[in-house]
């Protein structure tokens, strides 16, 4: 049975089209699409005037449980979290016992789960530890979508061995700009609000310190990078410049970093425990006009699920990361698109199209046959957990109403 969508607002920022029309879909693809279409006998007709329609959405990067931590999260909980949340593509980070640092790993690692597809980023480097390559040409045979460990690089060397033998491989790299030793301990973005909370700091410098080293090394040999979990104004200058003198750099801040700040951190509520910590009230507004603008090029979910008591401990001691695959897009919608007055068409690329450009794909318009997201901005829901298909429950916005949900076509 099919669903007719009477006169329902088609988003398709390949072509940066924005528009009214009939829409029939079937098991969540697009089977025809007209300014007018007859109904057929087994439609169900809905009025959709008020709802958006889009290409699924991508994330860049992203954590299961499985393999070796399926009580957090196992890859069936994970599809049902993402395609509860409009996401047709998930990127998953390398993590993973065993980890993804070998091809035969990649290669047993499910790619296709309840209509959700599943790309890997594989490990850079043995056991994420920065300190000997992996077999990258071997990955990259296996399908790796590119190469990442999805953590901070301390060793200025190794990075510039890994930009020069990545060249030819014609994947991307996801590198974290982040100085460990200048990180310390902080918990909390250097300014007022994180001394007024009493929380060790994080400094600004340990991102752009990192982040300017490896501009510099990327001048000799342009290999293509994508900056993972951008946080600072400063970082968004280093990059608009890099991206003026042509390096081949995107970047890409997380949804959480868009739309919180060191305020949010008054009640220590480990689940905003995140890392890079949430920036600066300014410097939130600098990151939000920096991916209106396109300087970043994407919005990622970062979806990390943690057990119930992992997070239950002090602020400080809890692990870093959130869930957000059912979360991201009705929050950035009211705050950016309600509130802010963003175009629907830049959100949706953010989220789309955008992360295949990081990616190095070339972006296309609709087509019948693609999977595709239907949104309704003005429906309201509790996050609760019944109500949540992720099985981690690690979020600030749990017993929080929600405006907006992606529409699931009745059973």
């Amino acid at each position: 049975m099919a669903d007719l969508l009477h006169q329902i607002r088609v988003l398709d920022p390949a072509i940066a089209a924005d528009r009214h029309c009939d829409v029939r879909i079937e098991n969540g693809c697009l089977v025809a699409i007209s300014d007018h279409l007859d109904p057929q006998p087994d439609d169900r007709i809905h009025a959709a005037s008020d709802w958006i329609l889009g290409p699924t959405l991508t994330d860049l990067y992203s954590r299961a449980g499985e393999p070796g931590a399926e009580p957090r999260e196992t890859f069936a909980s994970l599809a049902a979290a993402a395609a509860a949340g409009g996401f047709g593509r998930v990127v998953l980070l390398p993590e993973g016992d065993p980890w993804l640092d070998q091809a035969e790993t990649l290669s047993a690692r499910s790619h296709q789960f309840n209509g959700v597809q599943f790309d890997y980023w594989a490990a850079y480097s043995r056991q994420g530890q920065g300190e000997q390559l992996s077999e990258l040409a071997e990955l990259a045979a296996a399908g790796a979508i590119g190469f990442g460990d999805g953590q901070p690089l301390a060793n200025p060397a190794f990075l510039r061995q890994l930009l020069l033998y990545s060249h030819s491989l014609d994947r991307p790299l996801l590198i974290w700009p982040c100085d460990r030793q200048l990180r310390g301990k902080g918990r909390a973005r250097q300014g007022s609000l994180a001394l007024r909370w009493g929380l060790p700091v994080d400094p600004q410098s340990s991102e752009t310190a990192a982040l300017a080293l490896l501009l510099e090394l990327l001048a000799d040999c342009l290999t293509p990078i994508h900056l993972m979990r951008v946080s600072t104004a400063r970082s968004v200058e280093l990059i608009a410049q890099a991206q003026q003198r042509g390096l081949p750099i995107t970047a890409s801040v997380t949804w959480l970093h868009l739309l919180g700040n060191t305020a949010d951190l008054t009640d220590y509520d480990p689940n905003l425990r995140l890392a890079p910590p949430l920036p600066e009230p300014e410097e939130q507004l600098a990151l939000q006009q920096a991916v209106q603008e396109g300087v970043i090029t994407a919005i990622a979910v970062d979806h990390s699920p943690y057990l119930y008591e992992e997070k239950t401990v002090a602020f400080g001691e809890a692990p870093a990361g959130a869930i957000g695959l059912e979360l991201a897009l009705p929050q950035l919608w009211q705050t950016l698109v309600v509130e802010a007055g963003w175009s629907p068409l830049t959100l949706w690329q953010r989220l789309s199209t955008g992360p295949q450009q990081c990616l190095g794909e070339t972006p296309r318009s609709l087509e019948l046959g693609d999977r595709v997201t239907v949104f309704d901005p003005h429906q309201t829901w509790t996050v609760s957990e019944t109500s949540l298909r992720s099985q981690a429950r690690n979020t600030h916005l749990l017993g929080q109403t929600l405006v907006g949900r992606v529409w699931q076509p009745p059973a």
